[in-house]
């Protein structure tokens, strides 16, 4: 079957699962306040069953393959009822495309991915006492019958506050080359660097790498005690210039960030850039290849930030992902701030290293699933206990989350899935696990009607669903609305709810119906 993309079950069941992220606290103004964009994952706090029907042109899927739609959409090639992949909390995706929608056009579908949709939204799982996760797994049916779509929510502790979170160092490797002249690249970054500099802790560190056909320190590692002057004329210094060496950069300031390497503190490079390599190596095995040492040795981890209008989505994302870190996009003041200001210094202390979620669904009650997005993600199942398997790095206050479309077997009720996450201590490698499960009696009659959190992931999952698709009218997941009736819906939950974050997702898909409407006349 071929409809949603899914995998059909056999065998006897198991037990496993679940997702995650990266934090710390920082710029000011305490840990409560919403998420605007970029990394609103970061909470505050808190078989005879009939195949789907064939779609058409009323907005859903017609059973045939387009252009553009993600391999996670194809039948897996034997039967399986595990779904396993490392932790990601990127959100880069879902901020792009509003930046491209803001411009009168939709987004390349290579360039959506749904997880980063998904959390782009904070949610209220419930938290633990102490590090490690919580893990919640609930659900609710779809108009297509036997449907349904069932969320895997994990959450690590809140964050503690702004005093208590271990020292940072922080190396910027800010890319100065010459497409980073355009308005909203280098000088967003200048202004949110030299308020970000205003509000670390006296015992906080930062470092400055620029690059453009060559690599420069500009700051060696420097304690902000008695140096903001310092940090602030080597901020004030940077001005766009030539080609785009990422690779010098990237080396660069890894050197300079384990030359500067402190004991205690967690050490991070923030990579700042559109991600347009066009000197030196342009791949992003390639690049991480010379820092492997300072990676898996060190531990310093990368977070990267993305700009502009003409965006490197793919290079920085793998990056990312093979650079034990995550990605966050921001187009305006606004988002820089939040970024920069906010959840930059929350991005430091780690509380899981090489964090994976395992699925298991029950043989007994599903005929068939997929995991939306994750593609890059994807763990092979024997491989979920394996330690030495790389997974992803988690820190307090975050929220994850992974969305399934479920086909469950006509009559059948009881157990449905077992969701595991597994992680190692940050510091003593001691491996962890936390389980959370799911009965068909627990799923809600209408994503609809079901919880805000479960709505929301839904809205935004059909979203990204629709704009991945090579026409933007037709879908692989199940129930899915026209793009119209899911701007209706996304209006209604953003009165409901009185959430910005759902405004401005809102917004999105009504431009995105806009532009689809109008190519379509065209």
């Amino acid at each position: 079957m071929k409809r949603y993309g899914t995998r059909r079950l056999g065998g006897a069941l198991l037990a496993l699962t679940a997702a995650s992220g990266l934090l710390l606290t920082g710029c000011g103004g305490g840990v409560d306040g919403d998420s605007k964009v970029s990394d609103s994952s970061y909470d505050r706090g808190a078989d005879g069953a009939p195949p789907a029907p064939d779609r058409g042109p009323g907005g859903r899927y017609d059973g045939e393959r387009r252009e553009g739609e993600q391999e996670s959409r194809e039948v897996a090639s034997e039967p399986d009822r595990l779904s396993t992949f490392a932790l990601d909390v990127d959100t880069a995706s879902y901020g792009y495309a509003r930046r491209t929608l803001s411009e009168g056009r939709l987004p390349a579908p290579s360039t959506v991915r749904p997880e980063e949709f998904v959390n782009s939204f904070r949610q209220d799982y419930e938290r633990p006492g102490g590090d490690g996760f919580t893990v919640t797994v609930d659900g609710a049916r779809t108009e297509d019958e036997d449907w349904s779509l069932v969320r895997v929510g994990l959450a690590t502790r809140a964050a503690e506050p702004d005093g208590e979170r271990p020292p940072a160092a922080l190396t910027f490797v800010v890319d100065i080359s010459g497409s980073m002249a355009e308005p909203g690249r280098l000088d967003l970054a200048r202004d949110s660097l030299a308020t970000m500099t205003d509000r670390l802790r006296d015992d906080d560190s930062v470092a400055i790498v620029t690059f453009s056909d060559e690599a420069e320190t500009v700051l060696p590692m420097t304690r902000l005690d008695g140096s903001r002057g310092e940090i602030h004329d080597a901020i004030d210094s940077l001005e766009p210039t030539d080609s785009t060496n990422l690779e010098a950069g990237v080396d660069t300031g890894y050197e300079t960030a384990v030359e500067g390497l402190r004991e205690g503190a967690t050490n991070r490079v923030v990579l700042v850039s559109d991600a347009l390599a066009n000197t030196g190596a342009t791949e992003a095995d390639t690049i991480l290849e010379r820092i492997a040492t300072a990676r898996r040795e060190h531990g310093v981890t990368l977070f990267g930030v993305g700009v502009g209008s003409d965006y490197g989505d793919a290079l920085m994302e793998q990056l990312a992902d093979k650079g034990d870190g995550h990605t966050v996009y921001v187009s305006d003041e606004e988002d820089a701030r939040e970024v920069f200001c906010e959840q930059l210094p929350r991005n430091i202390e780690l509380t899981a290293r090489d964090a994976k979620a395992q699925v298991a669904f029950d043989p007994e009650t599903v005929a068939e699933f997929r995991l939306v997005g994750y593609d890059n993600r994807r763990v092979a199942d024997e491989d979920f206990r394996d330690d030495r398997v790389d997974g992803g790095e988690v820190g307090p206050g975050h929220t994850v989350t992974a969305l399934y479309a479920v086909r469950t077997r006509s009559g059948a009720g009881g157990h449905l899935a077992t969701a595991t996450v597994r992680w190692l201590d940050p510091d003593s490698r001691a491996p962890h696990e936390e389980t959370g499960d799911l009965e068909t009696g627990g799923l809600a009659d209408s994503v609809w009607s079901a919880s805000r959190g479960l709505t929301v992931t839904a809205t935004a999952a059909y979203f990204a669903d629709a704009l991945s698709s090579y026409d933007h009218r037709h879908s692989a997941l199940p129930g899915a609305p026209a793009l119209g009736e899911l701007s209706s819906r996304a209006d209604d939950l953003a009165d409901r709810t009185e959430d910005e974050d759902i405004r401005g997702l809102a917004v999105a898909i009504r431009e995105a119906d806009r532009l689809d409407r109008s190519r379509t006349i065209d």
